[in-house]
């Protein structure tokens, strides 16, 4: 068996390491335990050479120790060993997780609260759940700790007093602007050395917190406590979408439909770590249902009471919506690159947005546009940035009442749906 003892928040029992002949771990937590004289000592670095000399000790049924942090199954060490030597063959003792411990000290329930991993990791994933949820637990690592994730989310518009771009004015200020966000980092906890400090992401930007970073919460305070919940984690999905145009406010019905929307998300496909933009948004319909399931959204609109209704529909949906004023494809040019775009309205510009986004955006691009003139350039604007593309005429007729208790069919107009989709290999320098 290897013996795999979580530590941290408190020294773990001296019991676990009686009669261990080979125990491995961590500089600080080798150095916070007493060894067994006899045993073998290795500080992890590379987990192929360990790896190789806990097997040596199991074939010779002697007794092996790891020590990690916290909960070792939970972003842990667990994981690994059960890979190479089988869940058999492990004897787990975890402590509290330091998300456990985080949540704990500033005294605020987890269950609700999503927890994603930047130790090892693209960084960019951390940064578009905390822009799309409002209770994060962050597991940091080198290069990916909390003065990388404040600089991201700072120039993300996560402490903005007003939307990016021209700034609008009038009655867009009774919408207050999204994602007001707070970094609490937890460094060395369990620890005297334990402390939790309380900044704004970019103070956390301008700081070098060095290595005892146990974990930073990322948090909407006004959203902190959250609701009574039966299943732990982010929310499950949205049991609609697709959904209604009078569940959204829009002028003179100038909103994508309903239809439209359906296929335009399915081959957007939004999801929790992924970063989308709405080009042209308009009333934000598209922008608020990729929030509503899961992803980080930027939403571009030019009109002023454009901005103001997607924020009000953000708000009237309870997801945020980073909503930026000003004109594509210039408005583009200081955001963080997308996984996918949508992109809404026509005009003579709408081929140059539409190259301008594919050649940002990592997975894919969708386009609605009633002119047939468009098309082509749009197409060309797509396959020019090496996209698979592909599309199709949407035509629908509503059921509609009339008197007499009868229904006829009443006719929408009709909209080009394009999109396309990047071939992994055939975008230098856009991690998949």
């Amino acid at each position: 068996m290897i013996t795999v003892v979580g530590t941290g928040t408190e020294a773990p029992p001296q019991e676990c390491l009686a009669g261990a002949e080979l125990v491995v771990g961590g500089r600080r937590h080798l150095d916070a335990v007493r060894l067994p004289e006899a045993a073998e000592r290795i500080v992890l670095g590379p987990l192929a050479p360990a790896l190789d000399t806990i097997a040596e000790y199991l074939e010779k049924e002697r007794r092996v120790v790891v020590l990690a942090s916290g909960d070792p199954g939970f972003f842990g060490i667990v994981r690994v060993l059960a890979e190479r030597f089988g869940p058999a063959a492990l004897d787990v003792r975890p402590q509290v997780s330091s998300v456990a411990a985080a949540f704990a000290r500033v005294g605020l329930p987890w269950d609700d609260a999503v927890v994603v991993s930047a130790h090892g990791r693209d960084l960019r994933t951390a940064v578009n759940v905390c822009r799309a949820r409002p209770k994060v637990a962050v597991l940091t690592g080198p290069g990916a700790g909390p003065a990388e994730l404040g600089a991201a989310l700072a120039a993300g518009g996560a402490e903005e007093g007003c939307q990016a771009g021209a700034a609008p004015s009038g009655p867009v200020a009774q919408f207050p602007a999204p994602l007001q966000r707070v970094l609490l980092v937890a460094s060395a906890l369990g620890t005297r050395d334990e402390r939790i400090e309380r900044v704004t992401p970019s103070e956390a930007a301008a700081r070098d917190w060095g290595t005892a970073v146990s974990v930073v919460l990322c948090l909407d305070e006004s959203r902190a406590l959250g609701a009574v919940r039966t299943v732990a984690g982010p929310p499950p999905a949205p049991s609609q979408w697709a959904l209604e145009e009078d569940e959204f406010t829009h002028r003179d019905s100038m909103i994508t439909k309903f239809e439209v929307r359906a296929l335009a998300l399915a081959r957007l496909g939004p999801r929790l770590g992924e970063l989308v933009w709405d080009v042209g948004a308009g009333s934000g319909s598209v922008a608020v249902e990729c929030a509503r399931l899961g992803a980080a959204v930027v939403a571009v609109e030019k009109a002023p009471d454009g901005v103001e209704r997607i924020r009000a529909n953000a708000a009237a949906h309870g997801v945020d919506v980073r909503v930026v004023h000003g004109s594509a494809p210039d408005a583009l040019s200081e955001l963080d690159d997308p996984d996918t775009v949508f992109v809404g309205g026509g005009g003579r510009e709408l081929p140059d947005i539409v190259a301008v986004c594919a050649r940002r955006a990592r997975r894919s691009v969708v386009v609605a546009m009633a002119a047939l003139d468009r098309v082509p350039a749009v197409r060309a604007a797509l396959t020019g940035a090496g996209f698979d593309c592909d599309g199709v005429l949407l035509q629908s007729s509503r059921l509609a009442p009339l008197p007499g208790d009868v229904t006829r069919l009443a006719a929408t107009n009709p909209v080009f749906l394009l999109w396309g989709a990047r071939n992994p290999v055939s975008h230098e320098g856009v991690a998949q």
